[in-house]
């Protein structure tokens, strides 16, 4: 079977080629992708390449596809398979394979059929025995793709942990009711964080405090929740939550003026193990050592730090309160990517429709924009960009679709669209783009087919 895939031969060397994949055989299963978004993850395999832990070392001569955040439709389904899965059907795909023995290996970094950035994939039977071929049945394919990055935060909430003062029970997730307080948060994880924390139906806080130091990006995720931002700051109750951004640029004191918003019922003077406006649940999602440090000053009694930035700085190190991790019981927690579990849910909440994952999205493009785009994410603003893997599109913006549309009514028709959607990619958007961008060419196929490793449990 012929398609086209963007393939990674070595540090910042990707190559859009045409390929031909195996049938899928009597095992197999052959899915057609026709949506994936970009993460910051695609740019550290790319920029390093066999650097990266999770890329093997013979990509020059093997090389392996990337993306990992998809949606697609089941294009031939092997005889083994045909009890699961039908031709037709929408699924996503789990990247988090989690083969005992290649625990390392995932989707989009170490496997050579495998990958977000292409038209065709052939999932070799390990995957589904594995459970990460999903079922999707909601109305966009779009959303499907940001299930992955959705199940990383869902990942997330549940990796946090409290237990009562003088009991070793671990109680797993969020305080529920509690405070939550999003660092650096503006950005696309951070705003599925919100929509979570706001939305989702496991633990929700009473109260989540979001700061940045960008009016720009303050401003935009303020009125994806329906609030208004201004003088720095935008307050409000969203689905029973109290929802705070703050722009902490500028503040002399940050940690004081954060705690400010529980101060008048958390604080107990006569309590030493009162939170003092501390918060319960802190997710960080900048590496930087200075907030890590604040995190420390900011967390209640019991409180949990999730360090959900990725570094790239293999030495990252920052001054921690230990007094306090030993008295105040405060604990820090980190998790990279979800499993099984968090797609499945993810997958099923973002099909009935419980959450909002277009928030994330800021731009729209098609396969050849990929890899650019993906190199482009450290220098260039935005949260997710959005492949059409089919679509011979450039990566734009949402924001500049009116600009873009003075000249063409392709883009005049998507901001059309999208404002009617409050400046947000939509379902409608998806199938105006899909029935109207031009279509990738696919070319003749090299003569010898790409062909997956065997691996069995």
């Amino acid at each position: 079977m012929k398609g086209k895939a963007w393939r990674l031969y070595g540090a910042k060397d990707a190559r859009l080629e045409n390929i031909e994949l195996e049938a899928a055989g009597e095992d197999g299963v052959v899915v057609e992708i026709v949506t994936n978004t970009i993460c910051l993850s695609d740019y550290k395999a790319m920029a390093l390449g066999t650097g990266h832990k999770r890329v093997p070392k013979d990509i020059a001569e093997n090389p392996i596809m990337f993306g990992h955040e998809t949606c697609g439709i089941v294009r031939e389904v092997g005889t083994k398979w045909a009890g699961n899965f039908r031709v037709g059907q929408r699924v996503g795909i789990q990247p988090a394979f989690n083969i005992p023995g290649h625990e390392l290996e995932t989707m989009g970094y170490s496997w050579h059929t495998i990958g977000g950035e292409t038209t065709l994939v052939r999932l070799p039977s390990i995957i589904m025995e594995m459970g990460c071929l999903l079922p999707y049945d909601g109305d966009a394919f779009f959303k499907c793709s940001l299930a992955e990055p959705i199940s990383c935060i869902v990942s997330a909430f549940r990796s946090n942990y409290h237990h009562a003062f003088g009991s070793h029970v671990h109680e797993g997730g969020i305080v529920d009711g509690g405070t939550m307080l999003l660092l650096a948060g503006c950005g696309a994880m951070g705003l599925g964080c919100i929509d979570i924390a706001c939305h989702g139906p496991e633990k929700k806080p009473r109260r989540l405090v979001v700061t940045d130091i960008d009016d720009d990006r303050l401003s935009r995720a303020a009125r994806m929740f329906g609030l208004a931002y201004s003088g720095g700051r935008a307050d409000g109750t969203v689905n029973g939550v109290a929802l705070h951004f703050v722009n902490t640029r500028g503040i002399a004191d940050p940690v004081a003026a954060l705690k400010a918003y529980n101060l008048a019922d958390t604080a107990d003077a006569s309590n030493p193990t009162s939170s003092g406006g501390g918060f319960d649940d802190i997710f960080l999602f900048a590496a930087v050592p200075a907030l890590i440090t604040q995190c420390s000053d900011l967390l209640a009694f019991g409180g949990c730090l999730n360090f959900f930035a990725g570094p790239t700085d293999q030495k990252l190190s920052a001054p921690f309160n230990f007094y306090n991790i030993h008295y105040m019981n405060h604990h820090i927690v980190a998790n990279s990517g979800g499993d099984v579990k968090d797609m499945t849910d993810s997958v099923e909440w973002i099909g009935k429709g419980l959450l909002h994952p277009e928030v994330m999205i800021t731009h729209v493009g098609g396969l050849p924009s990929a890899a650019q785009a993906t190199l482009d994410l450290p220098t260039v603003p935005g949260g997710k960009r959005l492949v059409y893997t089919h679509a011979d599109l450039p990566m734009v913006a949402i924001s500049d679709f009116a600009k873009l549309g003075a000249d063409n009514p392709f883009y005049a028709e998507l901001d059309r669209l999208c404002a009617a959607n409050n400046g947000l990619w939509c379902k409608t958007a998806e199938d105006y783009l899909l029935a109207n961008a031009p279509k990738i060419a696919i070319g003749d196929a090299p003569a010898a087919k790409v062909v997956e490793r065997t691996l069995a449990l």
